[in-house]
């Protein structure tokens, strides 16, 4: 069970002074994130890993945001600084990381304007090279998920993305990846990106998985053409040339394993993921 006192108690004593307010920030699929205020006025954020399936992997989640936010700082990259790490939970009572709490709020949407600068971060963080490579990358589109979704009006095209991701993956150059890259984790602040948030994914991979996920996310949560948009974006700045296989299989993992919930439950969304997975069979 989470001990949000001692957890508390914890971050204060890491902070050098006690936490006199807490509050929970927005998003935060895997964890719970806490804003922290400190008696000294000083702030900071809290991740928690409450949420199953990742709670059970949360020391290693936890390790590997720590980790790569020690290696980004001092680079272009704004990202939070890891001020404290309790990986197995013996305060917290579940893993818990301790940031910099960065300025600027996270946006729903994302316009045209906002694609370059969104694009141009993505290839400095490509352009990162760690002493100690992170991860290869995972898949999200195992297996188990290669089924035909009930809402679907383009069939054809989803047995023929599960008939692809079952032949070898291309060659690429492998490249420090975000891995969960996308406008929900991004901060902006007087026009610009002030931040990049949420790095337990980090990983070694291809560059285009890392470009493609930020595209259909933006065309699923906020519009087909502005994925495609933010793709032409980094294009222009992408380090290896587009492979659609990384397209395929970042829409599939969308899909949900057998016996769970839709990942979405609003229908528009769900037609503009089949919109999207058709567009990457008709490239590939």
């Amino acid at each position: 069970m989470i001990d949000l006192d001692g957890a508390l108690a914890w971050a204060g004593s890491a902070l050098g002074s006690p936490v006199v307010s807490h509050e929970r920030l927005e998003g935060g699929l895997t964890s719970r994130m806490l804003a922290l205020r400190t008696e000294s006025s000083s702030e900071a954020v809290l991740r928690l890993m409450t949420n199953e399936p990742w709670r059970t992997h949360g020391a290693e989640l936890t390790t590997r945001e720590h980790q790569a936010q020690t290696f980004l700082a001092g680079t272009d990259v704004p990202a939070p600084t890891s001020l404290a790490l309790d990986a197995d939970g013996t305060a917290c009572g579940v893993a818990a990381h301790l940031m910099s709490r960065l300025p600027g709020e996270a946006r729903s949407d994302i316009d045209d304007d906002g694609l370059p600068a969104m694009a141009g971060l993505l290839a400095t963080i490509h352009a990162l090279r760690p002493a100690e490579p992170f991860r290869t990358y995972q898949s999200w589109a195992w297996e188990a998920k290669w089924v035909v979704p009930s809402w679907t009006r383009h069939p054809g095209s989803w047995r023929r993305a599960f008939e692809v991701l079952a032949g070898p993956a291309p060659a690429y150059e492998p490249t420090f990846l975000h891995r969960d890259f996308g406008h929900r984790n991004l901060l902006w602040l007087d026009g610009a990106i002030s931040g990049v948030v949420d790095w337990v994914e980090t990983s070694t991979g291809p560059a285009w998985l890392d470009a493609v996920h930020a595209a259909s996310t933006l065309a699923v949560t906020v519009g087909y053409e502005r994925g495609k948009n933010f793709m032409d974006a980094y294009q222009a700045v992408a380090p290896e040339g587009f492979n659609s296989y990384w397209m395929v299989m970042d829409a599939v993992g969308y899909l949900p394993p057998p016996g769970k919930p839709p990942l979405f439950r609003d229908p528009d969304q769900h037609a503009r993921l089949d919109r999207w997975l058709d567009l990457a069979i008709r490239l590939s």
